[in-house]
């Protein structure tokens, strides 16, 4: 039997108790199973004639015995999130009473759904892009505001407006290629360079904005790996604290309090850290203390970002040149540490080393204002538009990556006074990395990969 004959069933709401769990049925049967499962408290109402947009108030029944009352949503197709007709059945929270709806569904006729077949159906009715789809798990699975925003944009079509725009003007410019160079015959207006260029050009622009952004992008959607790191009793335990907003990490004046590794995740403004408090770098002949520290240097190095700890209260040190140096290049930020003791530390010494410099005290909640400041505009997050187009995952970024290839080397041809012939060539590879990000061409192996990681339910 085809997966678009079946009609699937899922609890579609997050498992535990809660005030309601929702039951969703999808497919051809989805009325004929509700009204197998679902008794109207007015007798005189029924399922089959539910019309929809509309809700029925009344009982779940299994095997001619109601065990629950609640409220059944109706929906026709083509006008419901899957293109299909759907019944939403709202039960009393609780795992017991949402698995026996389930039960009761799949007696009535039902099959279980899988990860996102849901929304797979709604992609293969029409009902979404590629684009949209991926955008759904997106957004189930945003941290903080401005990373749902920005996935909400994208179920909206931001994205996919954007990449069609392209597509139809490269189209419409690749239609006058191929009439041009396989019709010589032909009466075709003559193709400018400079009306070539700017085609060309505009595009390579476009793809490029939306490459730039995505770092940005990827780390409101899913955060990033923060190394705390500094010398012993500089205050990384204590930023640790600030940020998470409790006291995590043992904080004493004893140099080398922390000896391992310590995981925390706190939300900086919009921004998920994953924080790493670090063993604190310096030289030591203990074999305990120096497998901390070679921990320290590693997270150092695979960090998406970098929070280095120095004591504003003492002169500079070796270790400390020895840190800076490790951070160059690399996303970090120097905090000098202990604003509130007299200062000894000349943080002109590491500045070239980083991106921001902040004298801070990192027992002062106001710091974490401060940091939380310069951690987004490092990041680049503070400049992005959580409303715009924006590319979502690897996939996407892949796609739009060969595209803008593809229209370099075309206006590198263009350039270079090569044939349109070979400005064609170029172009029509750039359509097609476009017409994959957005999923026209999408083979099934593509598909399954963008659904494997979807829940249950949704």
């Amino acid at each position: 039997m085809s997966v678009q004959q079946t009609t699937i069933c899922a609890i579609a709401t997050a498992p535990g108790a809660a005030g309601i769990a929702v039951i969703r049925l999808s497919g051809p049967e989805s009325f004929a199973v509700a009204a197998k499962v679902f008794a109207p408290f007015h007798s005189e109402k029924k399922v089959a004639a539910a019309r929809g947009y509309t809700a029925l108030y009344g009982h779940f029944v299994r095997r001619s015995e109601a065990f629950d009352d609640g409220v059944a949503l109706f929906f026709r197709a083509p006008h419901s999130y899957t293109g299909e007709d759907v019944v939403e059945l709202s039960c009393h929270g609780g795992s017991a009473v949402a698995a026996q709806v389930v039960e009761a569904a799949i007696e009535a006729g039902a099959v279980p759904a899988g990860p996102g077949e849901y929304t797979r159906r709604a992609l293969m009715n029409g009902k979404m892009s590629l684009t949209q789809a991926e955008a759904v798990m997106q957004l189930i699975s945003a941290s903080g505001r401005q990373g749902a925003a920005l996935a909400h944009a994208q179920l909206e079509g931001a994205l996919a407006k954007a990449i069609a725009a392209q597509q139809a003007r490269l189209t419409d410019l690749q239609a006058h290629l191929t009439a041009w160079v396989d019709y010589p015959e032909e009466d075709v207006p003559a193709l400018g360079d400079e009306a070539l260029w700017q085609t060309l050009s505009e595009s390579e622009a476009v793809l490029a904005g939306l490459i730039a952004r995505y770092d940005a992008g990827a780390v409101l959607r899913e955060g990033v790996d923060c190394a705390i790191v500094g010398r012993p009793n500089a205050g990384k335990s204590t930023l640790l604290n600030l940020l998470a907003g409790f006291d995590r990490a043992i904080v004493t004046p004893v140099a080398g309090t922390t000896r391992d590794v310590v995981e925390q995740a706190v939300t900086l403004g919009d921004i998920r850290l994953n924080l790493f408090d670090t063993a604190g770098v310096h030289d030591t002949a203990d074999k305990i203390e120096a497998e901390g520290i070679r921990r320290s240097w590693q997270k150092l190095a695979e960090a998406g970002l970098i929070l280095a700890v120095f004591d504003g209260g003492e002169a500079i040190t070796e270790e400390d040149f020895r840190l800076a140096e490790a951070c160059r290049g690399k996303p970090a930020i120097a905090l000098i540490n202990k604003e509130d003791v007299p200062q000894r530390f000349d943080a002109k010494n590491i500045q070239p080393d980083f991106a921001t410099v902040l004298k801070v005290c990192c027992r002062e909640p106001a710091a974490r204002a401060d940091i939380t400041r310069a951690v987004a505009e490092l990041l680049h997050t503070a400049q992005l538009d959580p409303h715009a187009a924006a590319l979502e995952n690897q996939r996407q970024l892949s796609a739009a990556v060969r595209a803008r290839g593809a229209l370099a080397a075309a206006l590198d041809a263009v350039k270079g006074g090569f044939g349109l012939d070979a400005v064609s060539v170029c172009v029509d590879d750039a359509l097609e990395a476009l017409y994959s990000l957005t999923g026209e061409n999408a083979t099934e192996a593509v598909i399954e990969k963008v659904f494997e990681n979807f829940c249950v339910g949704k």
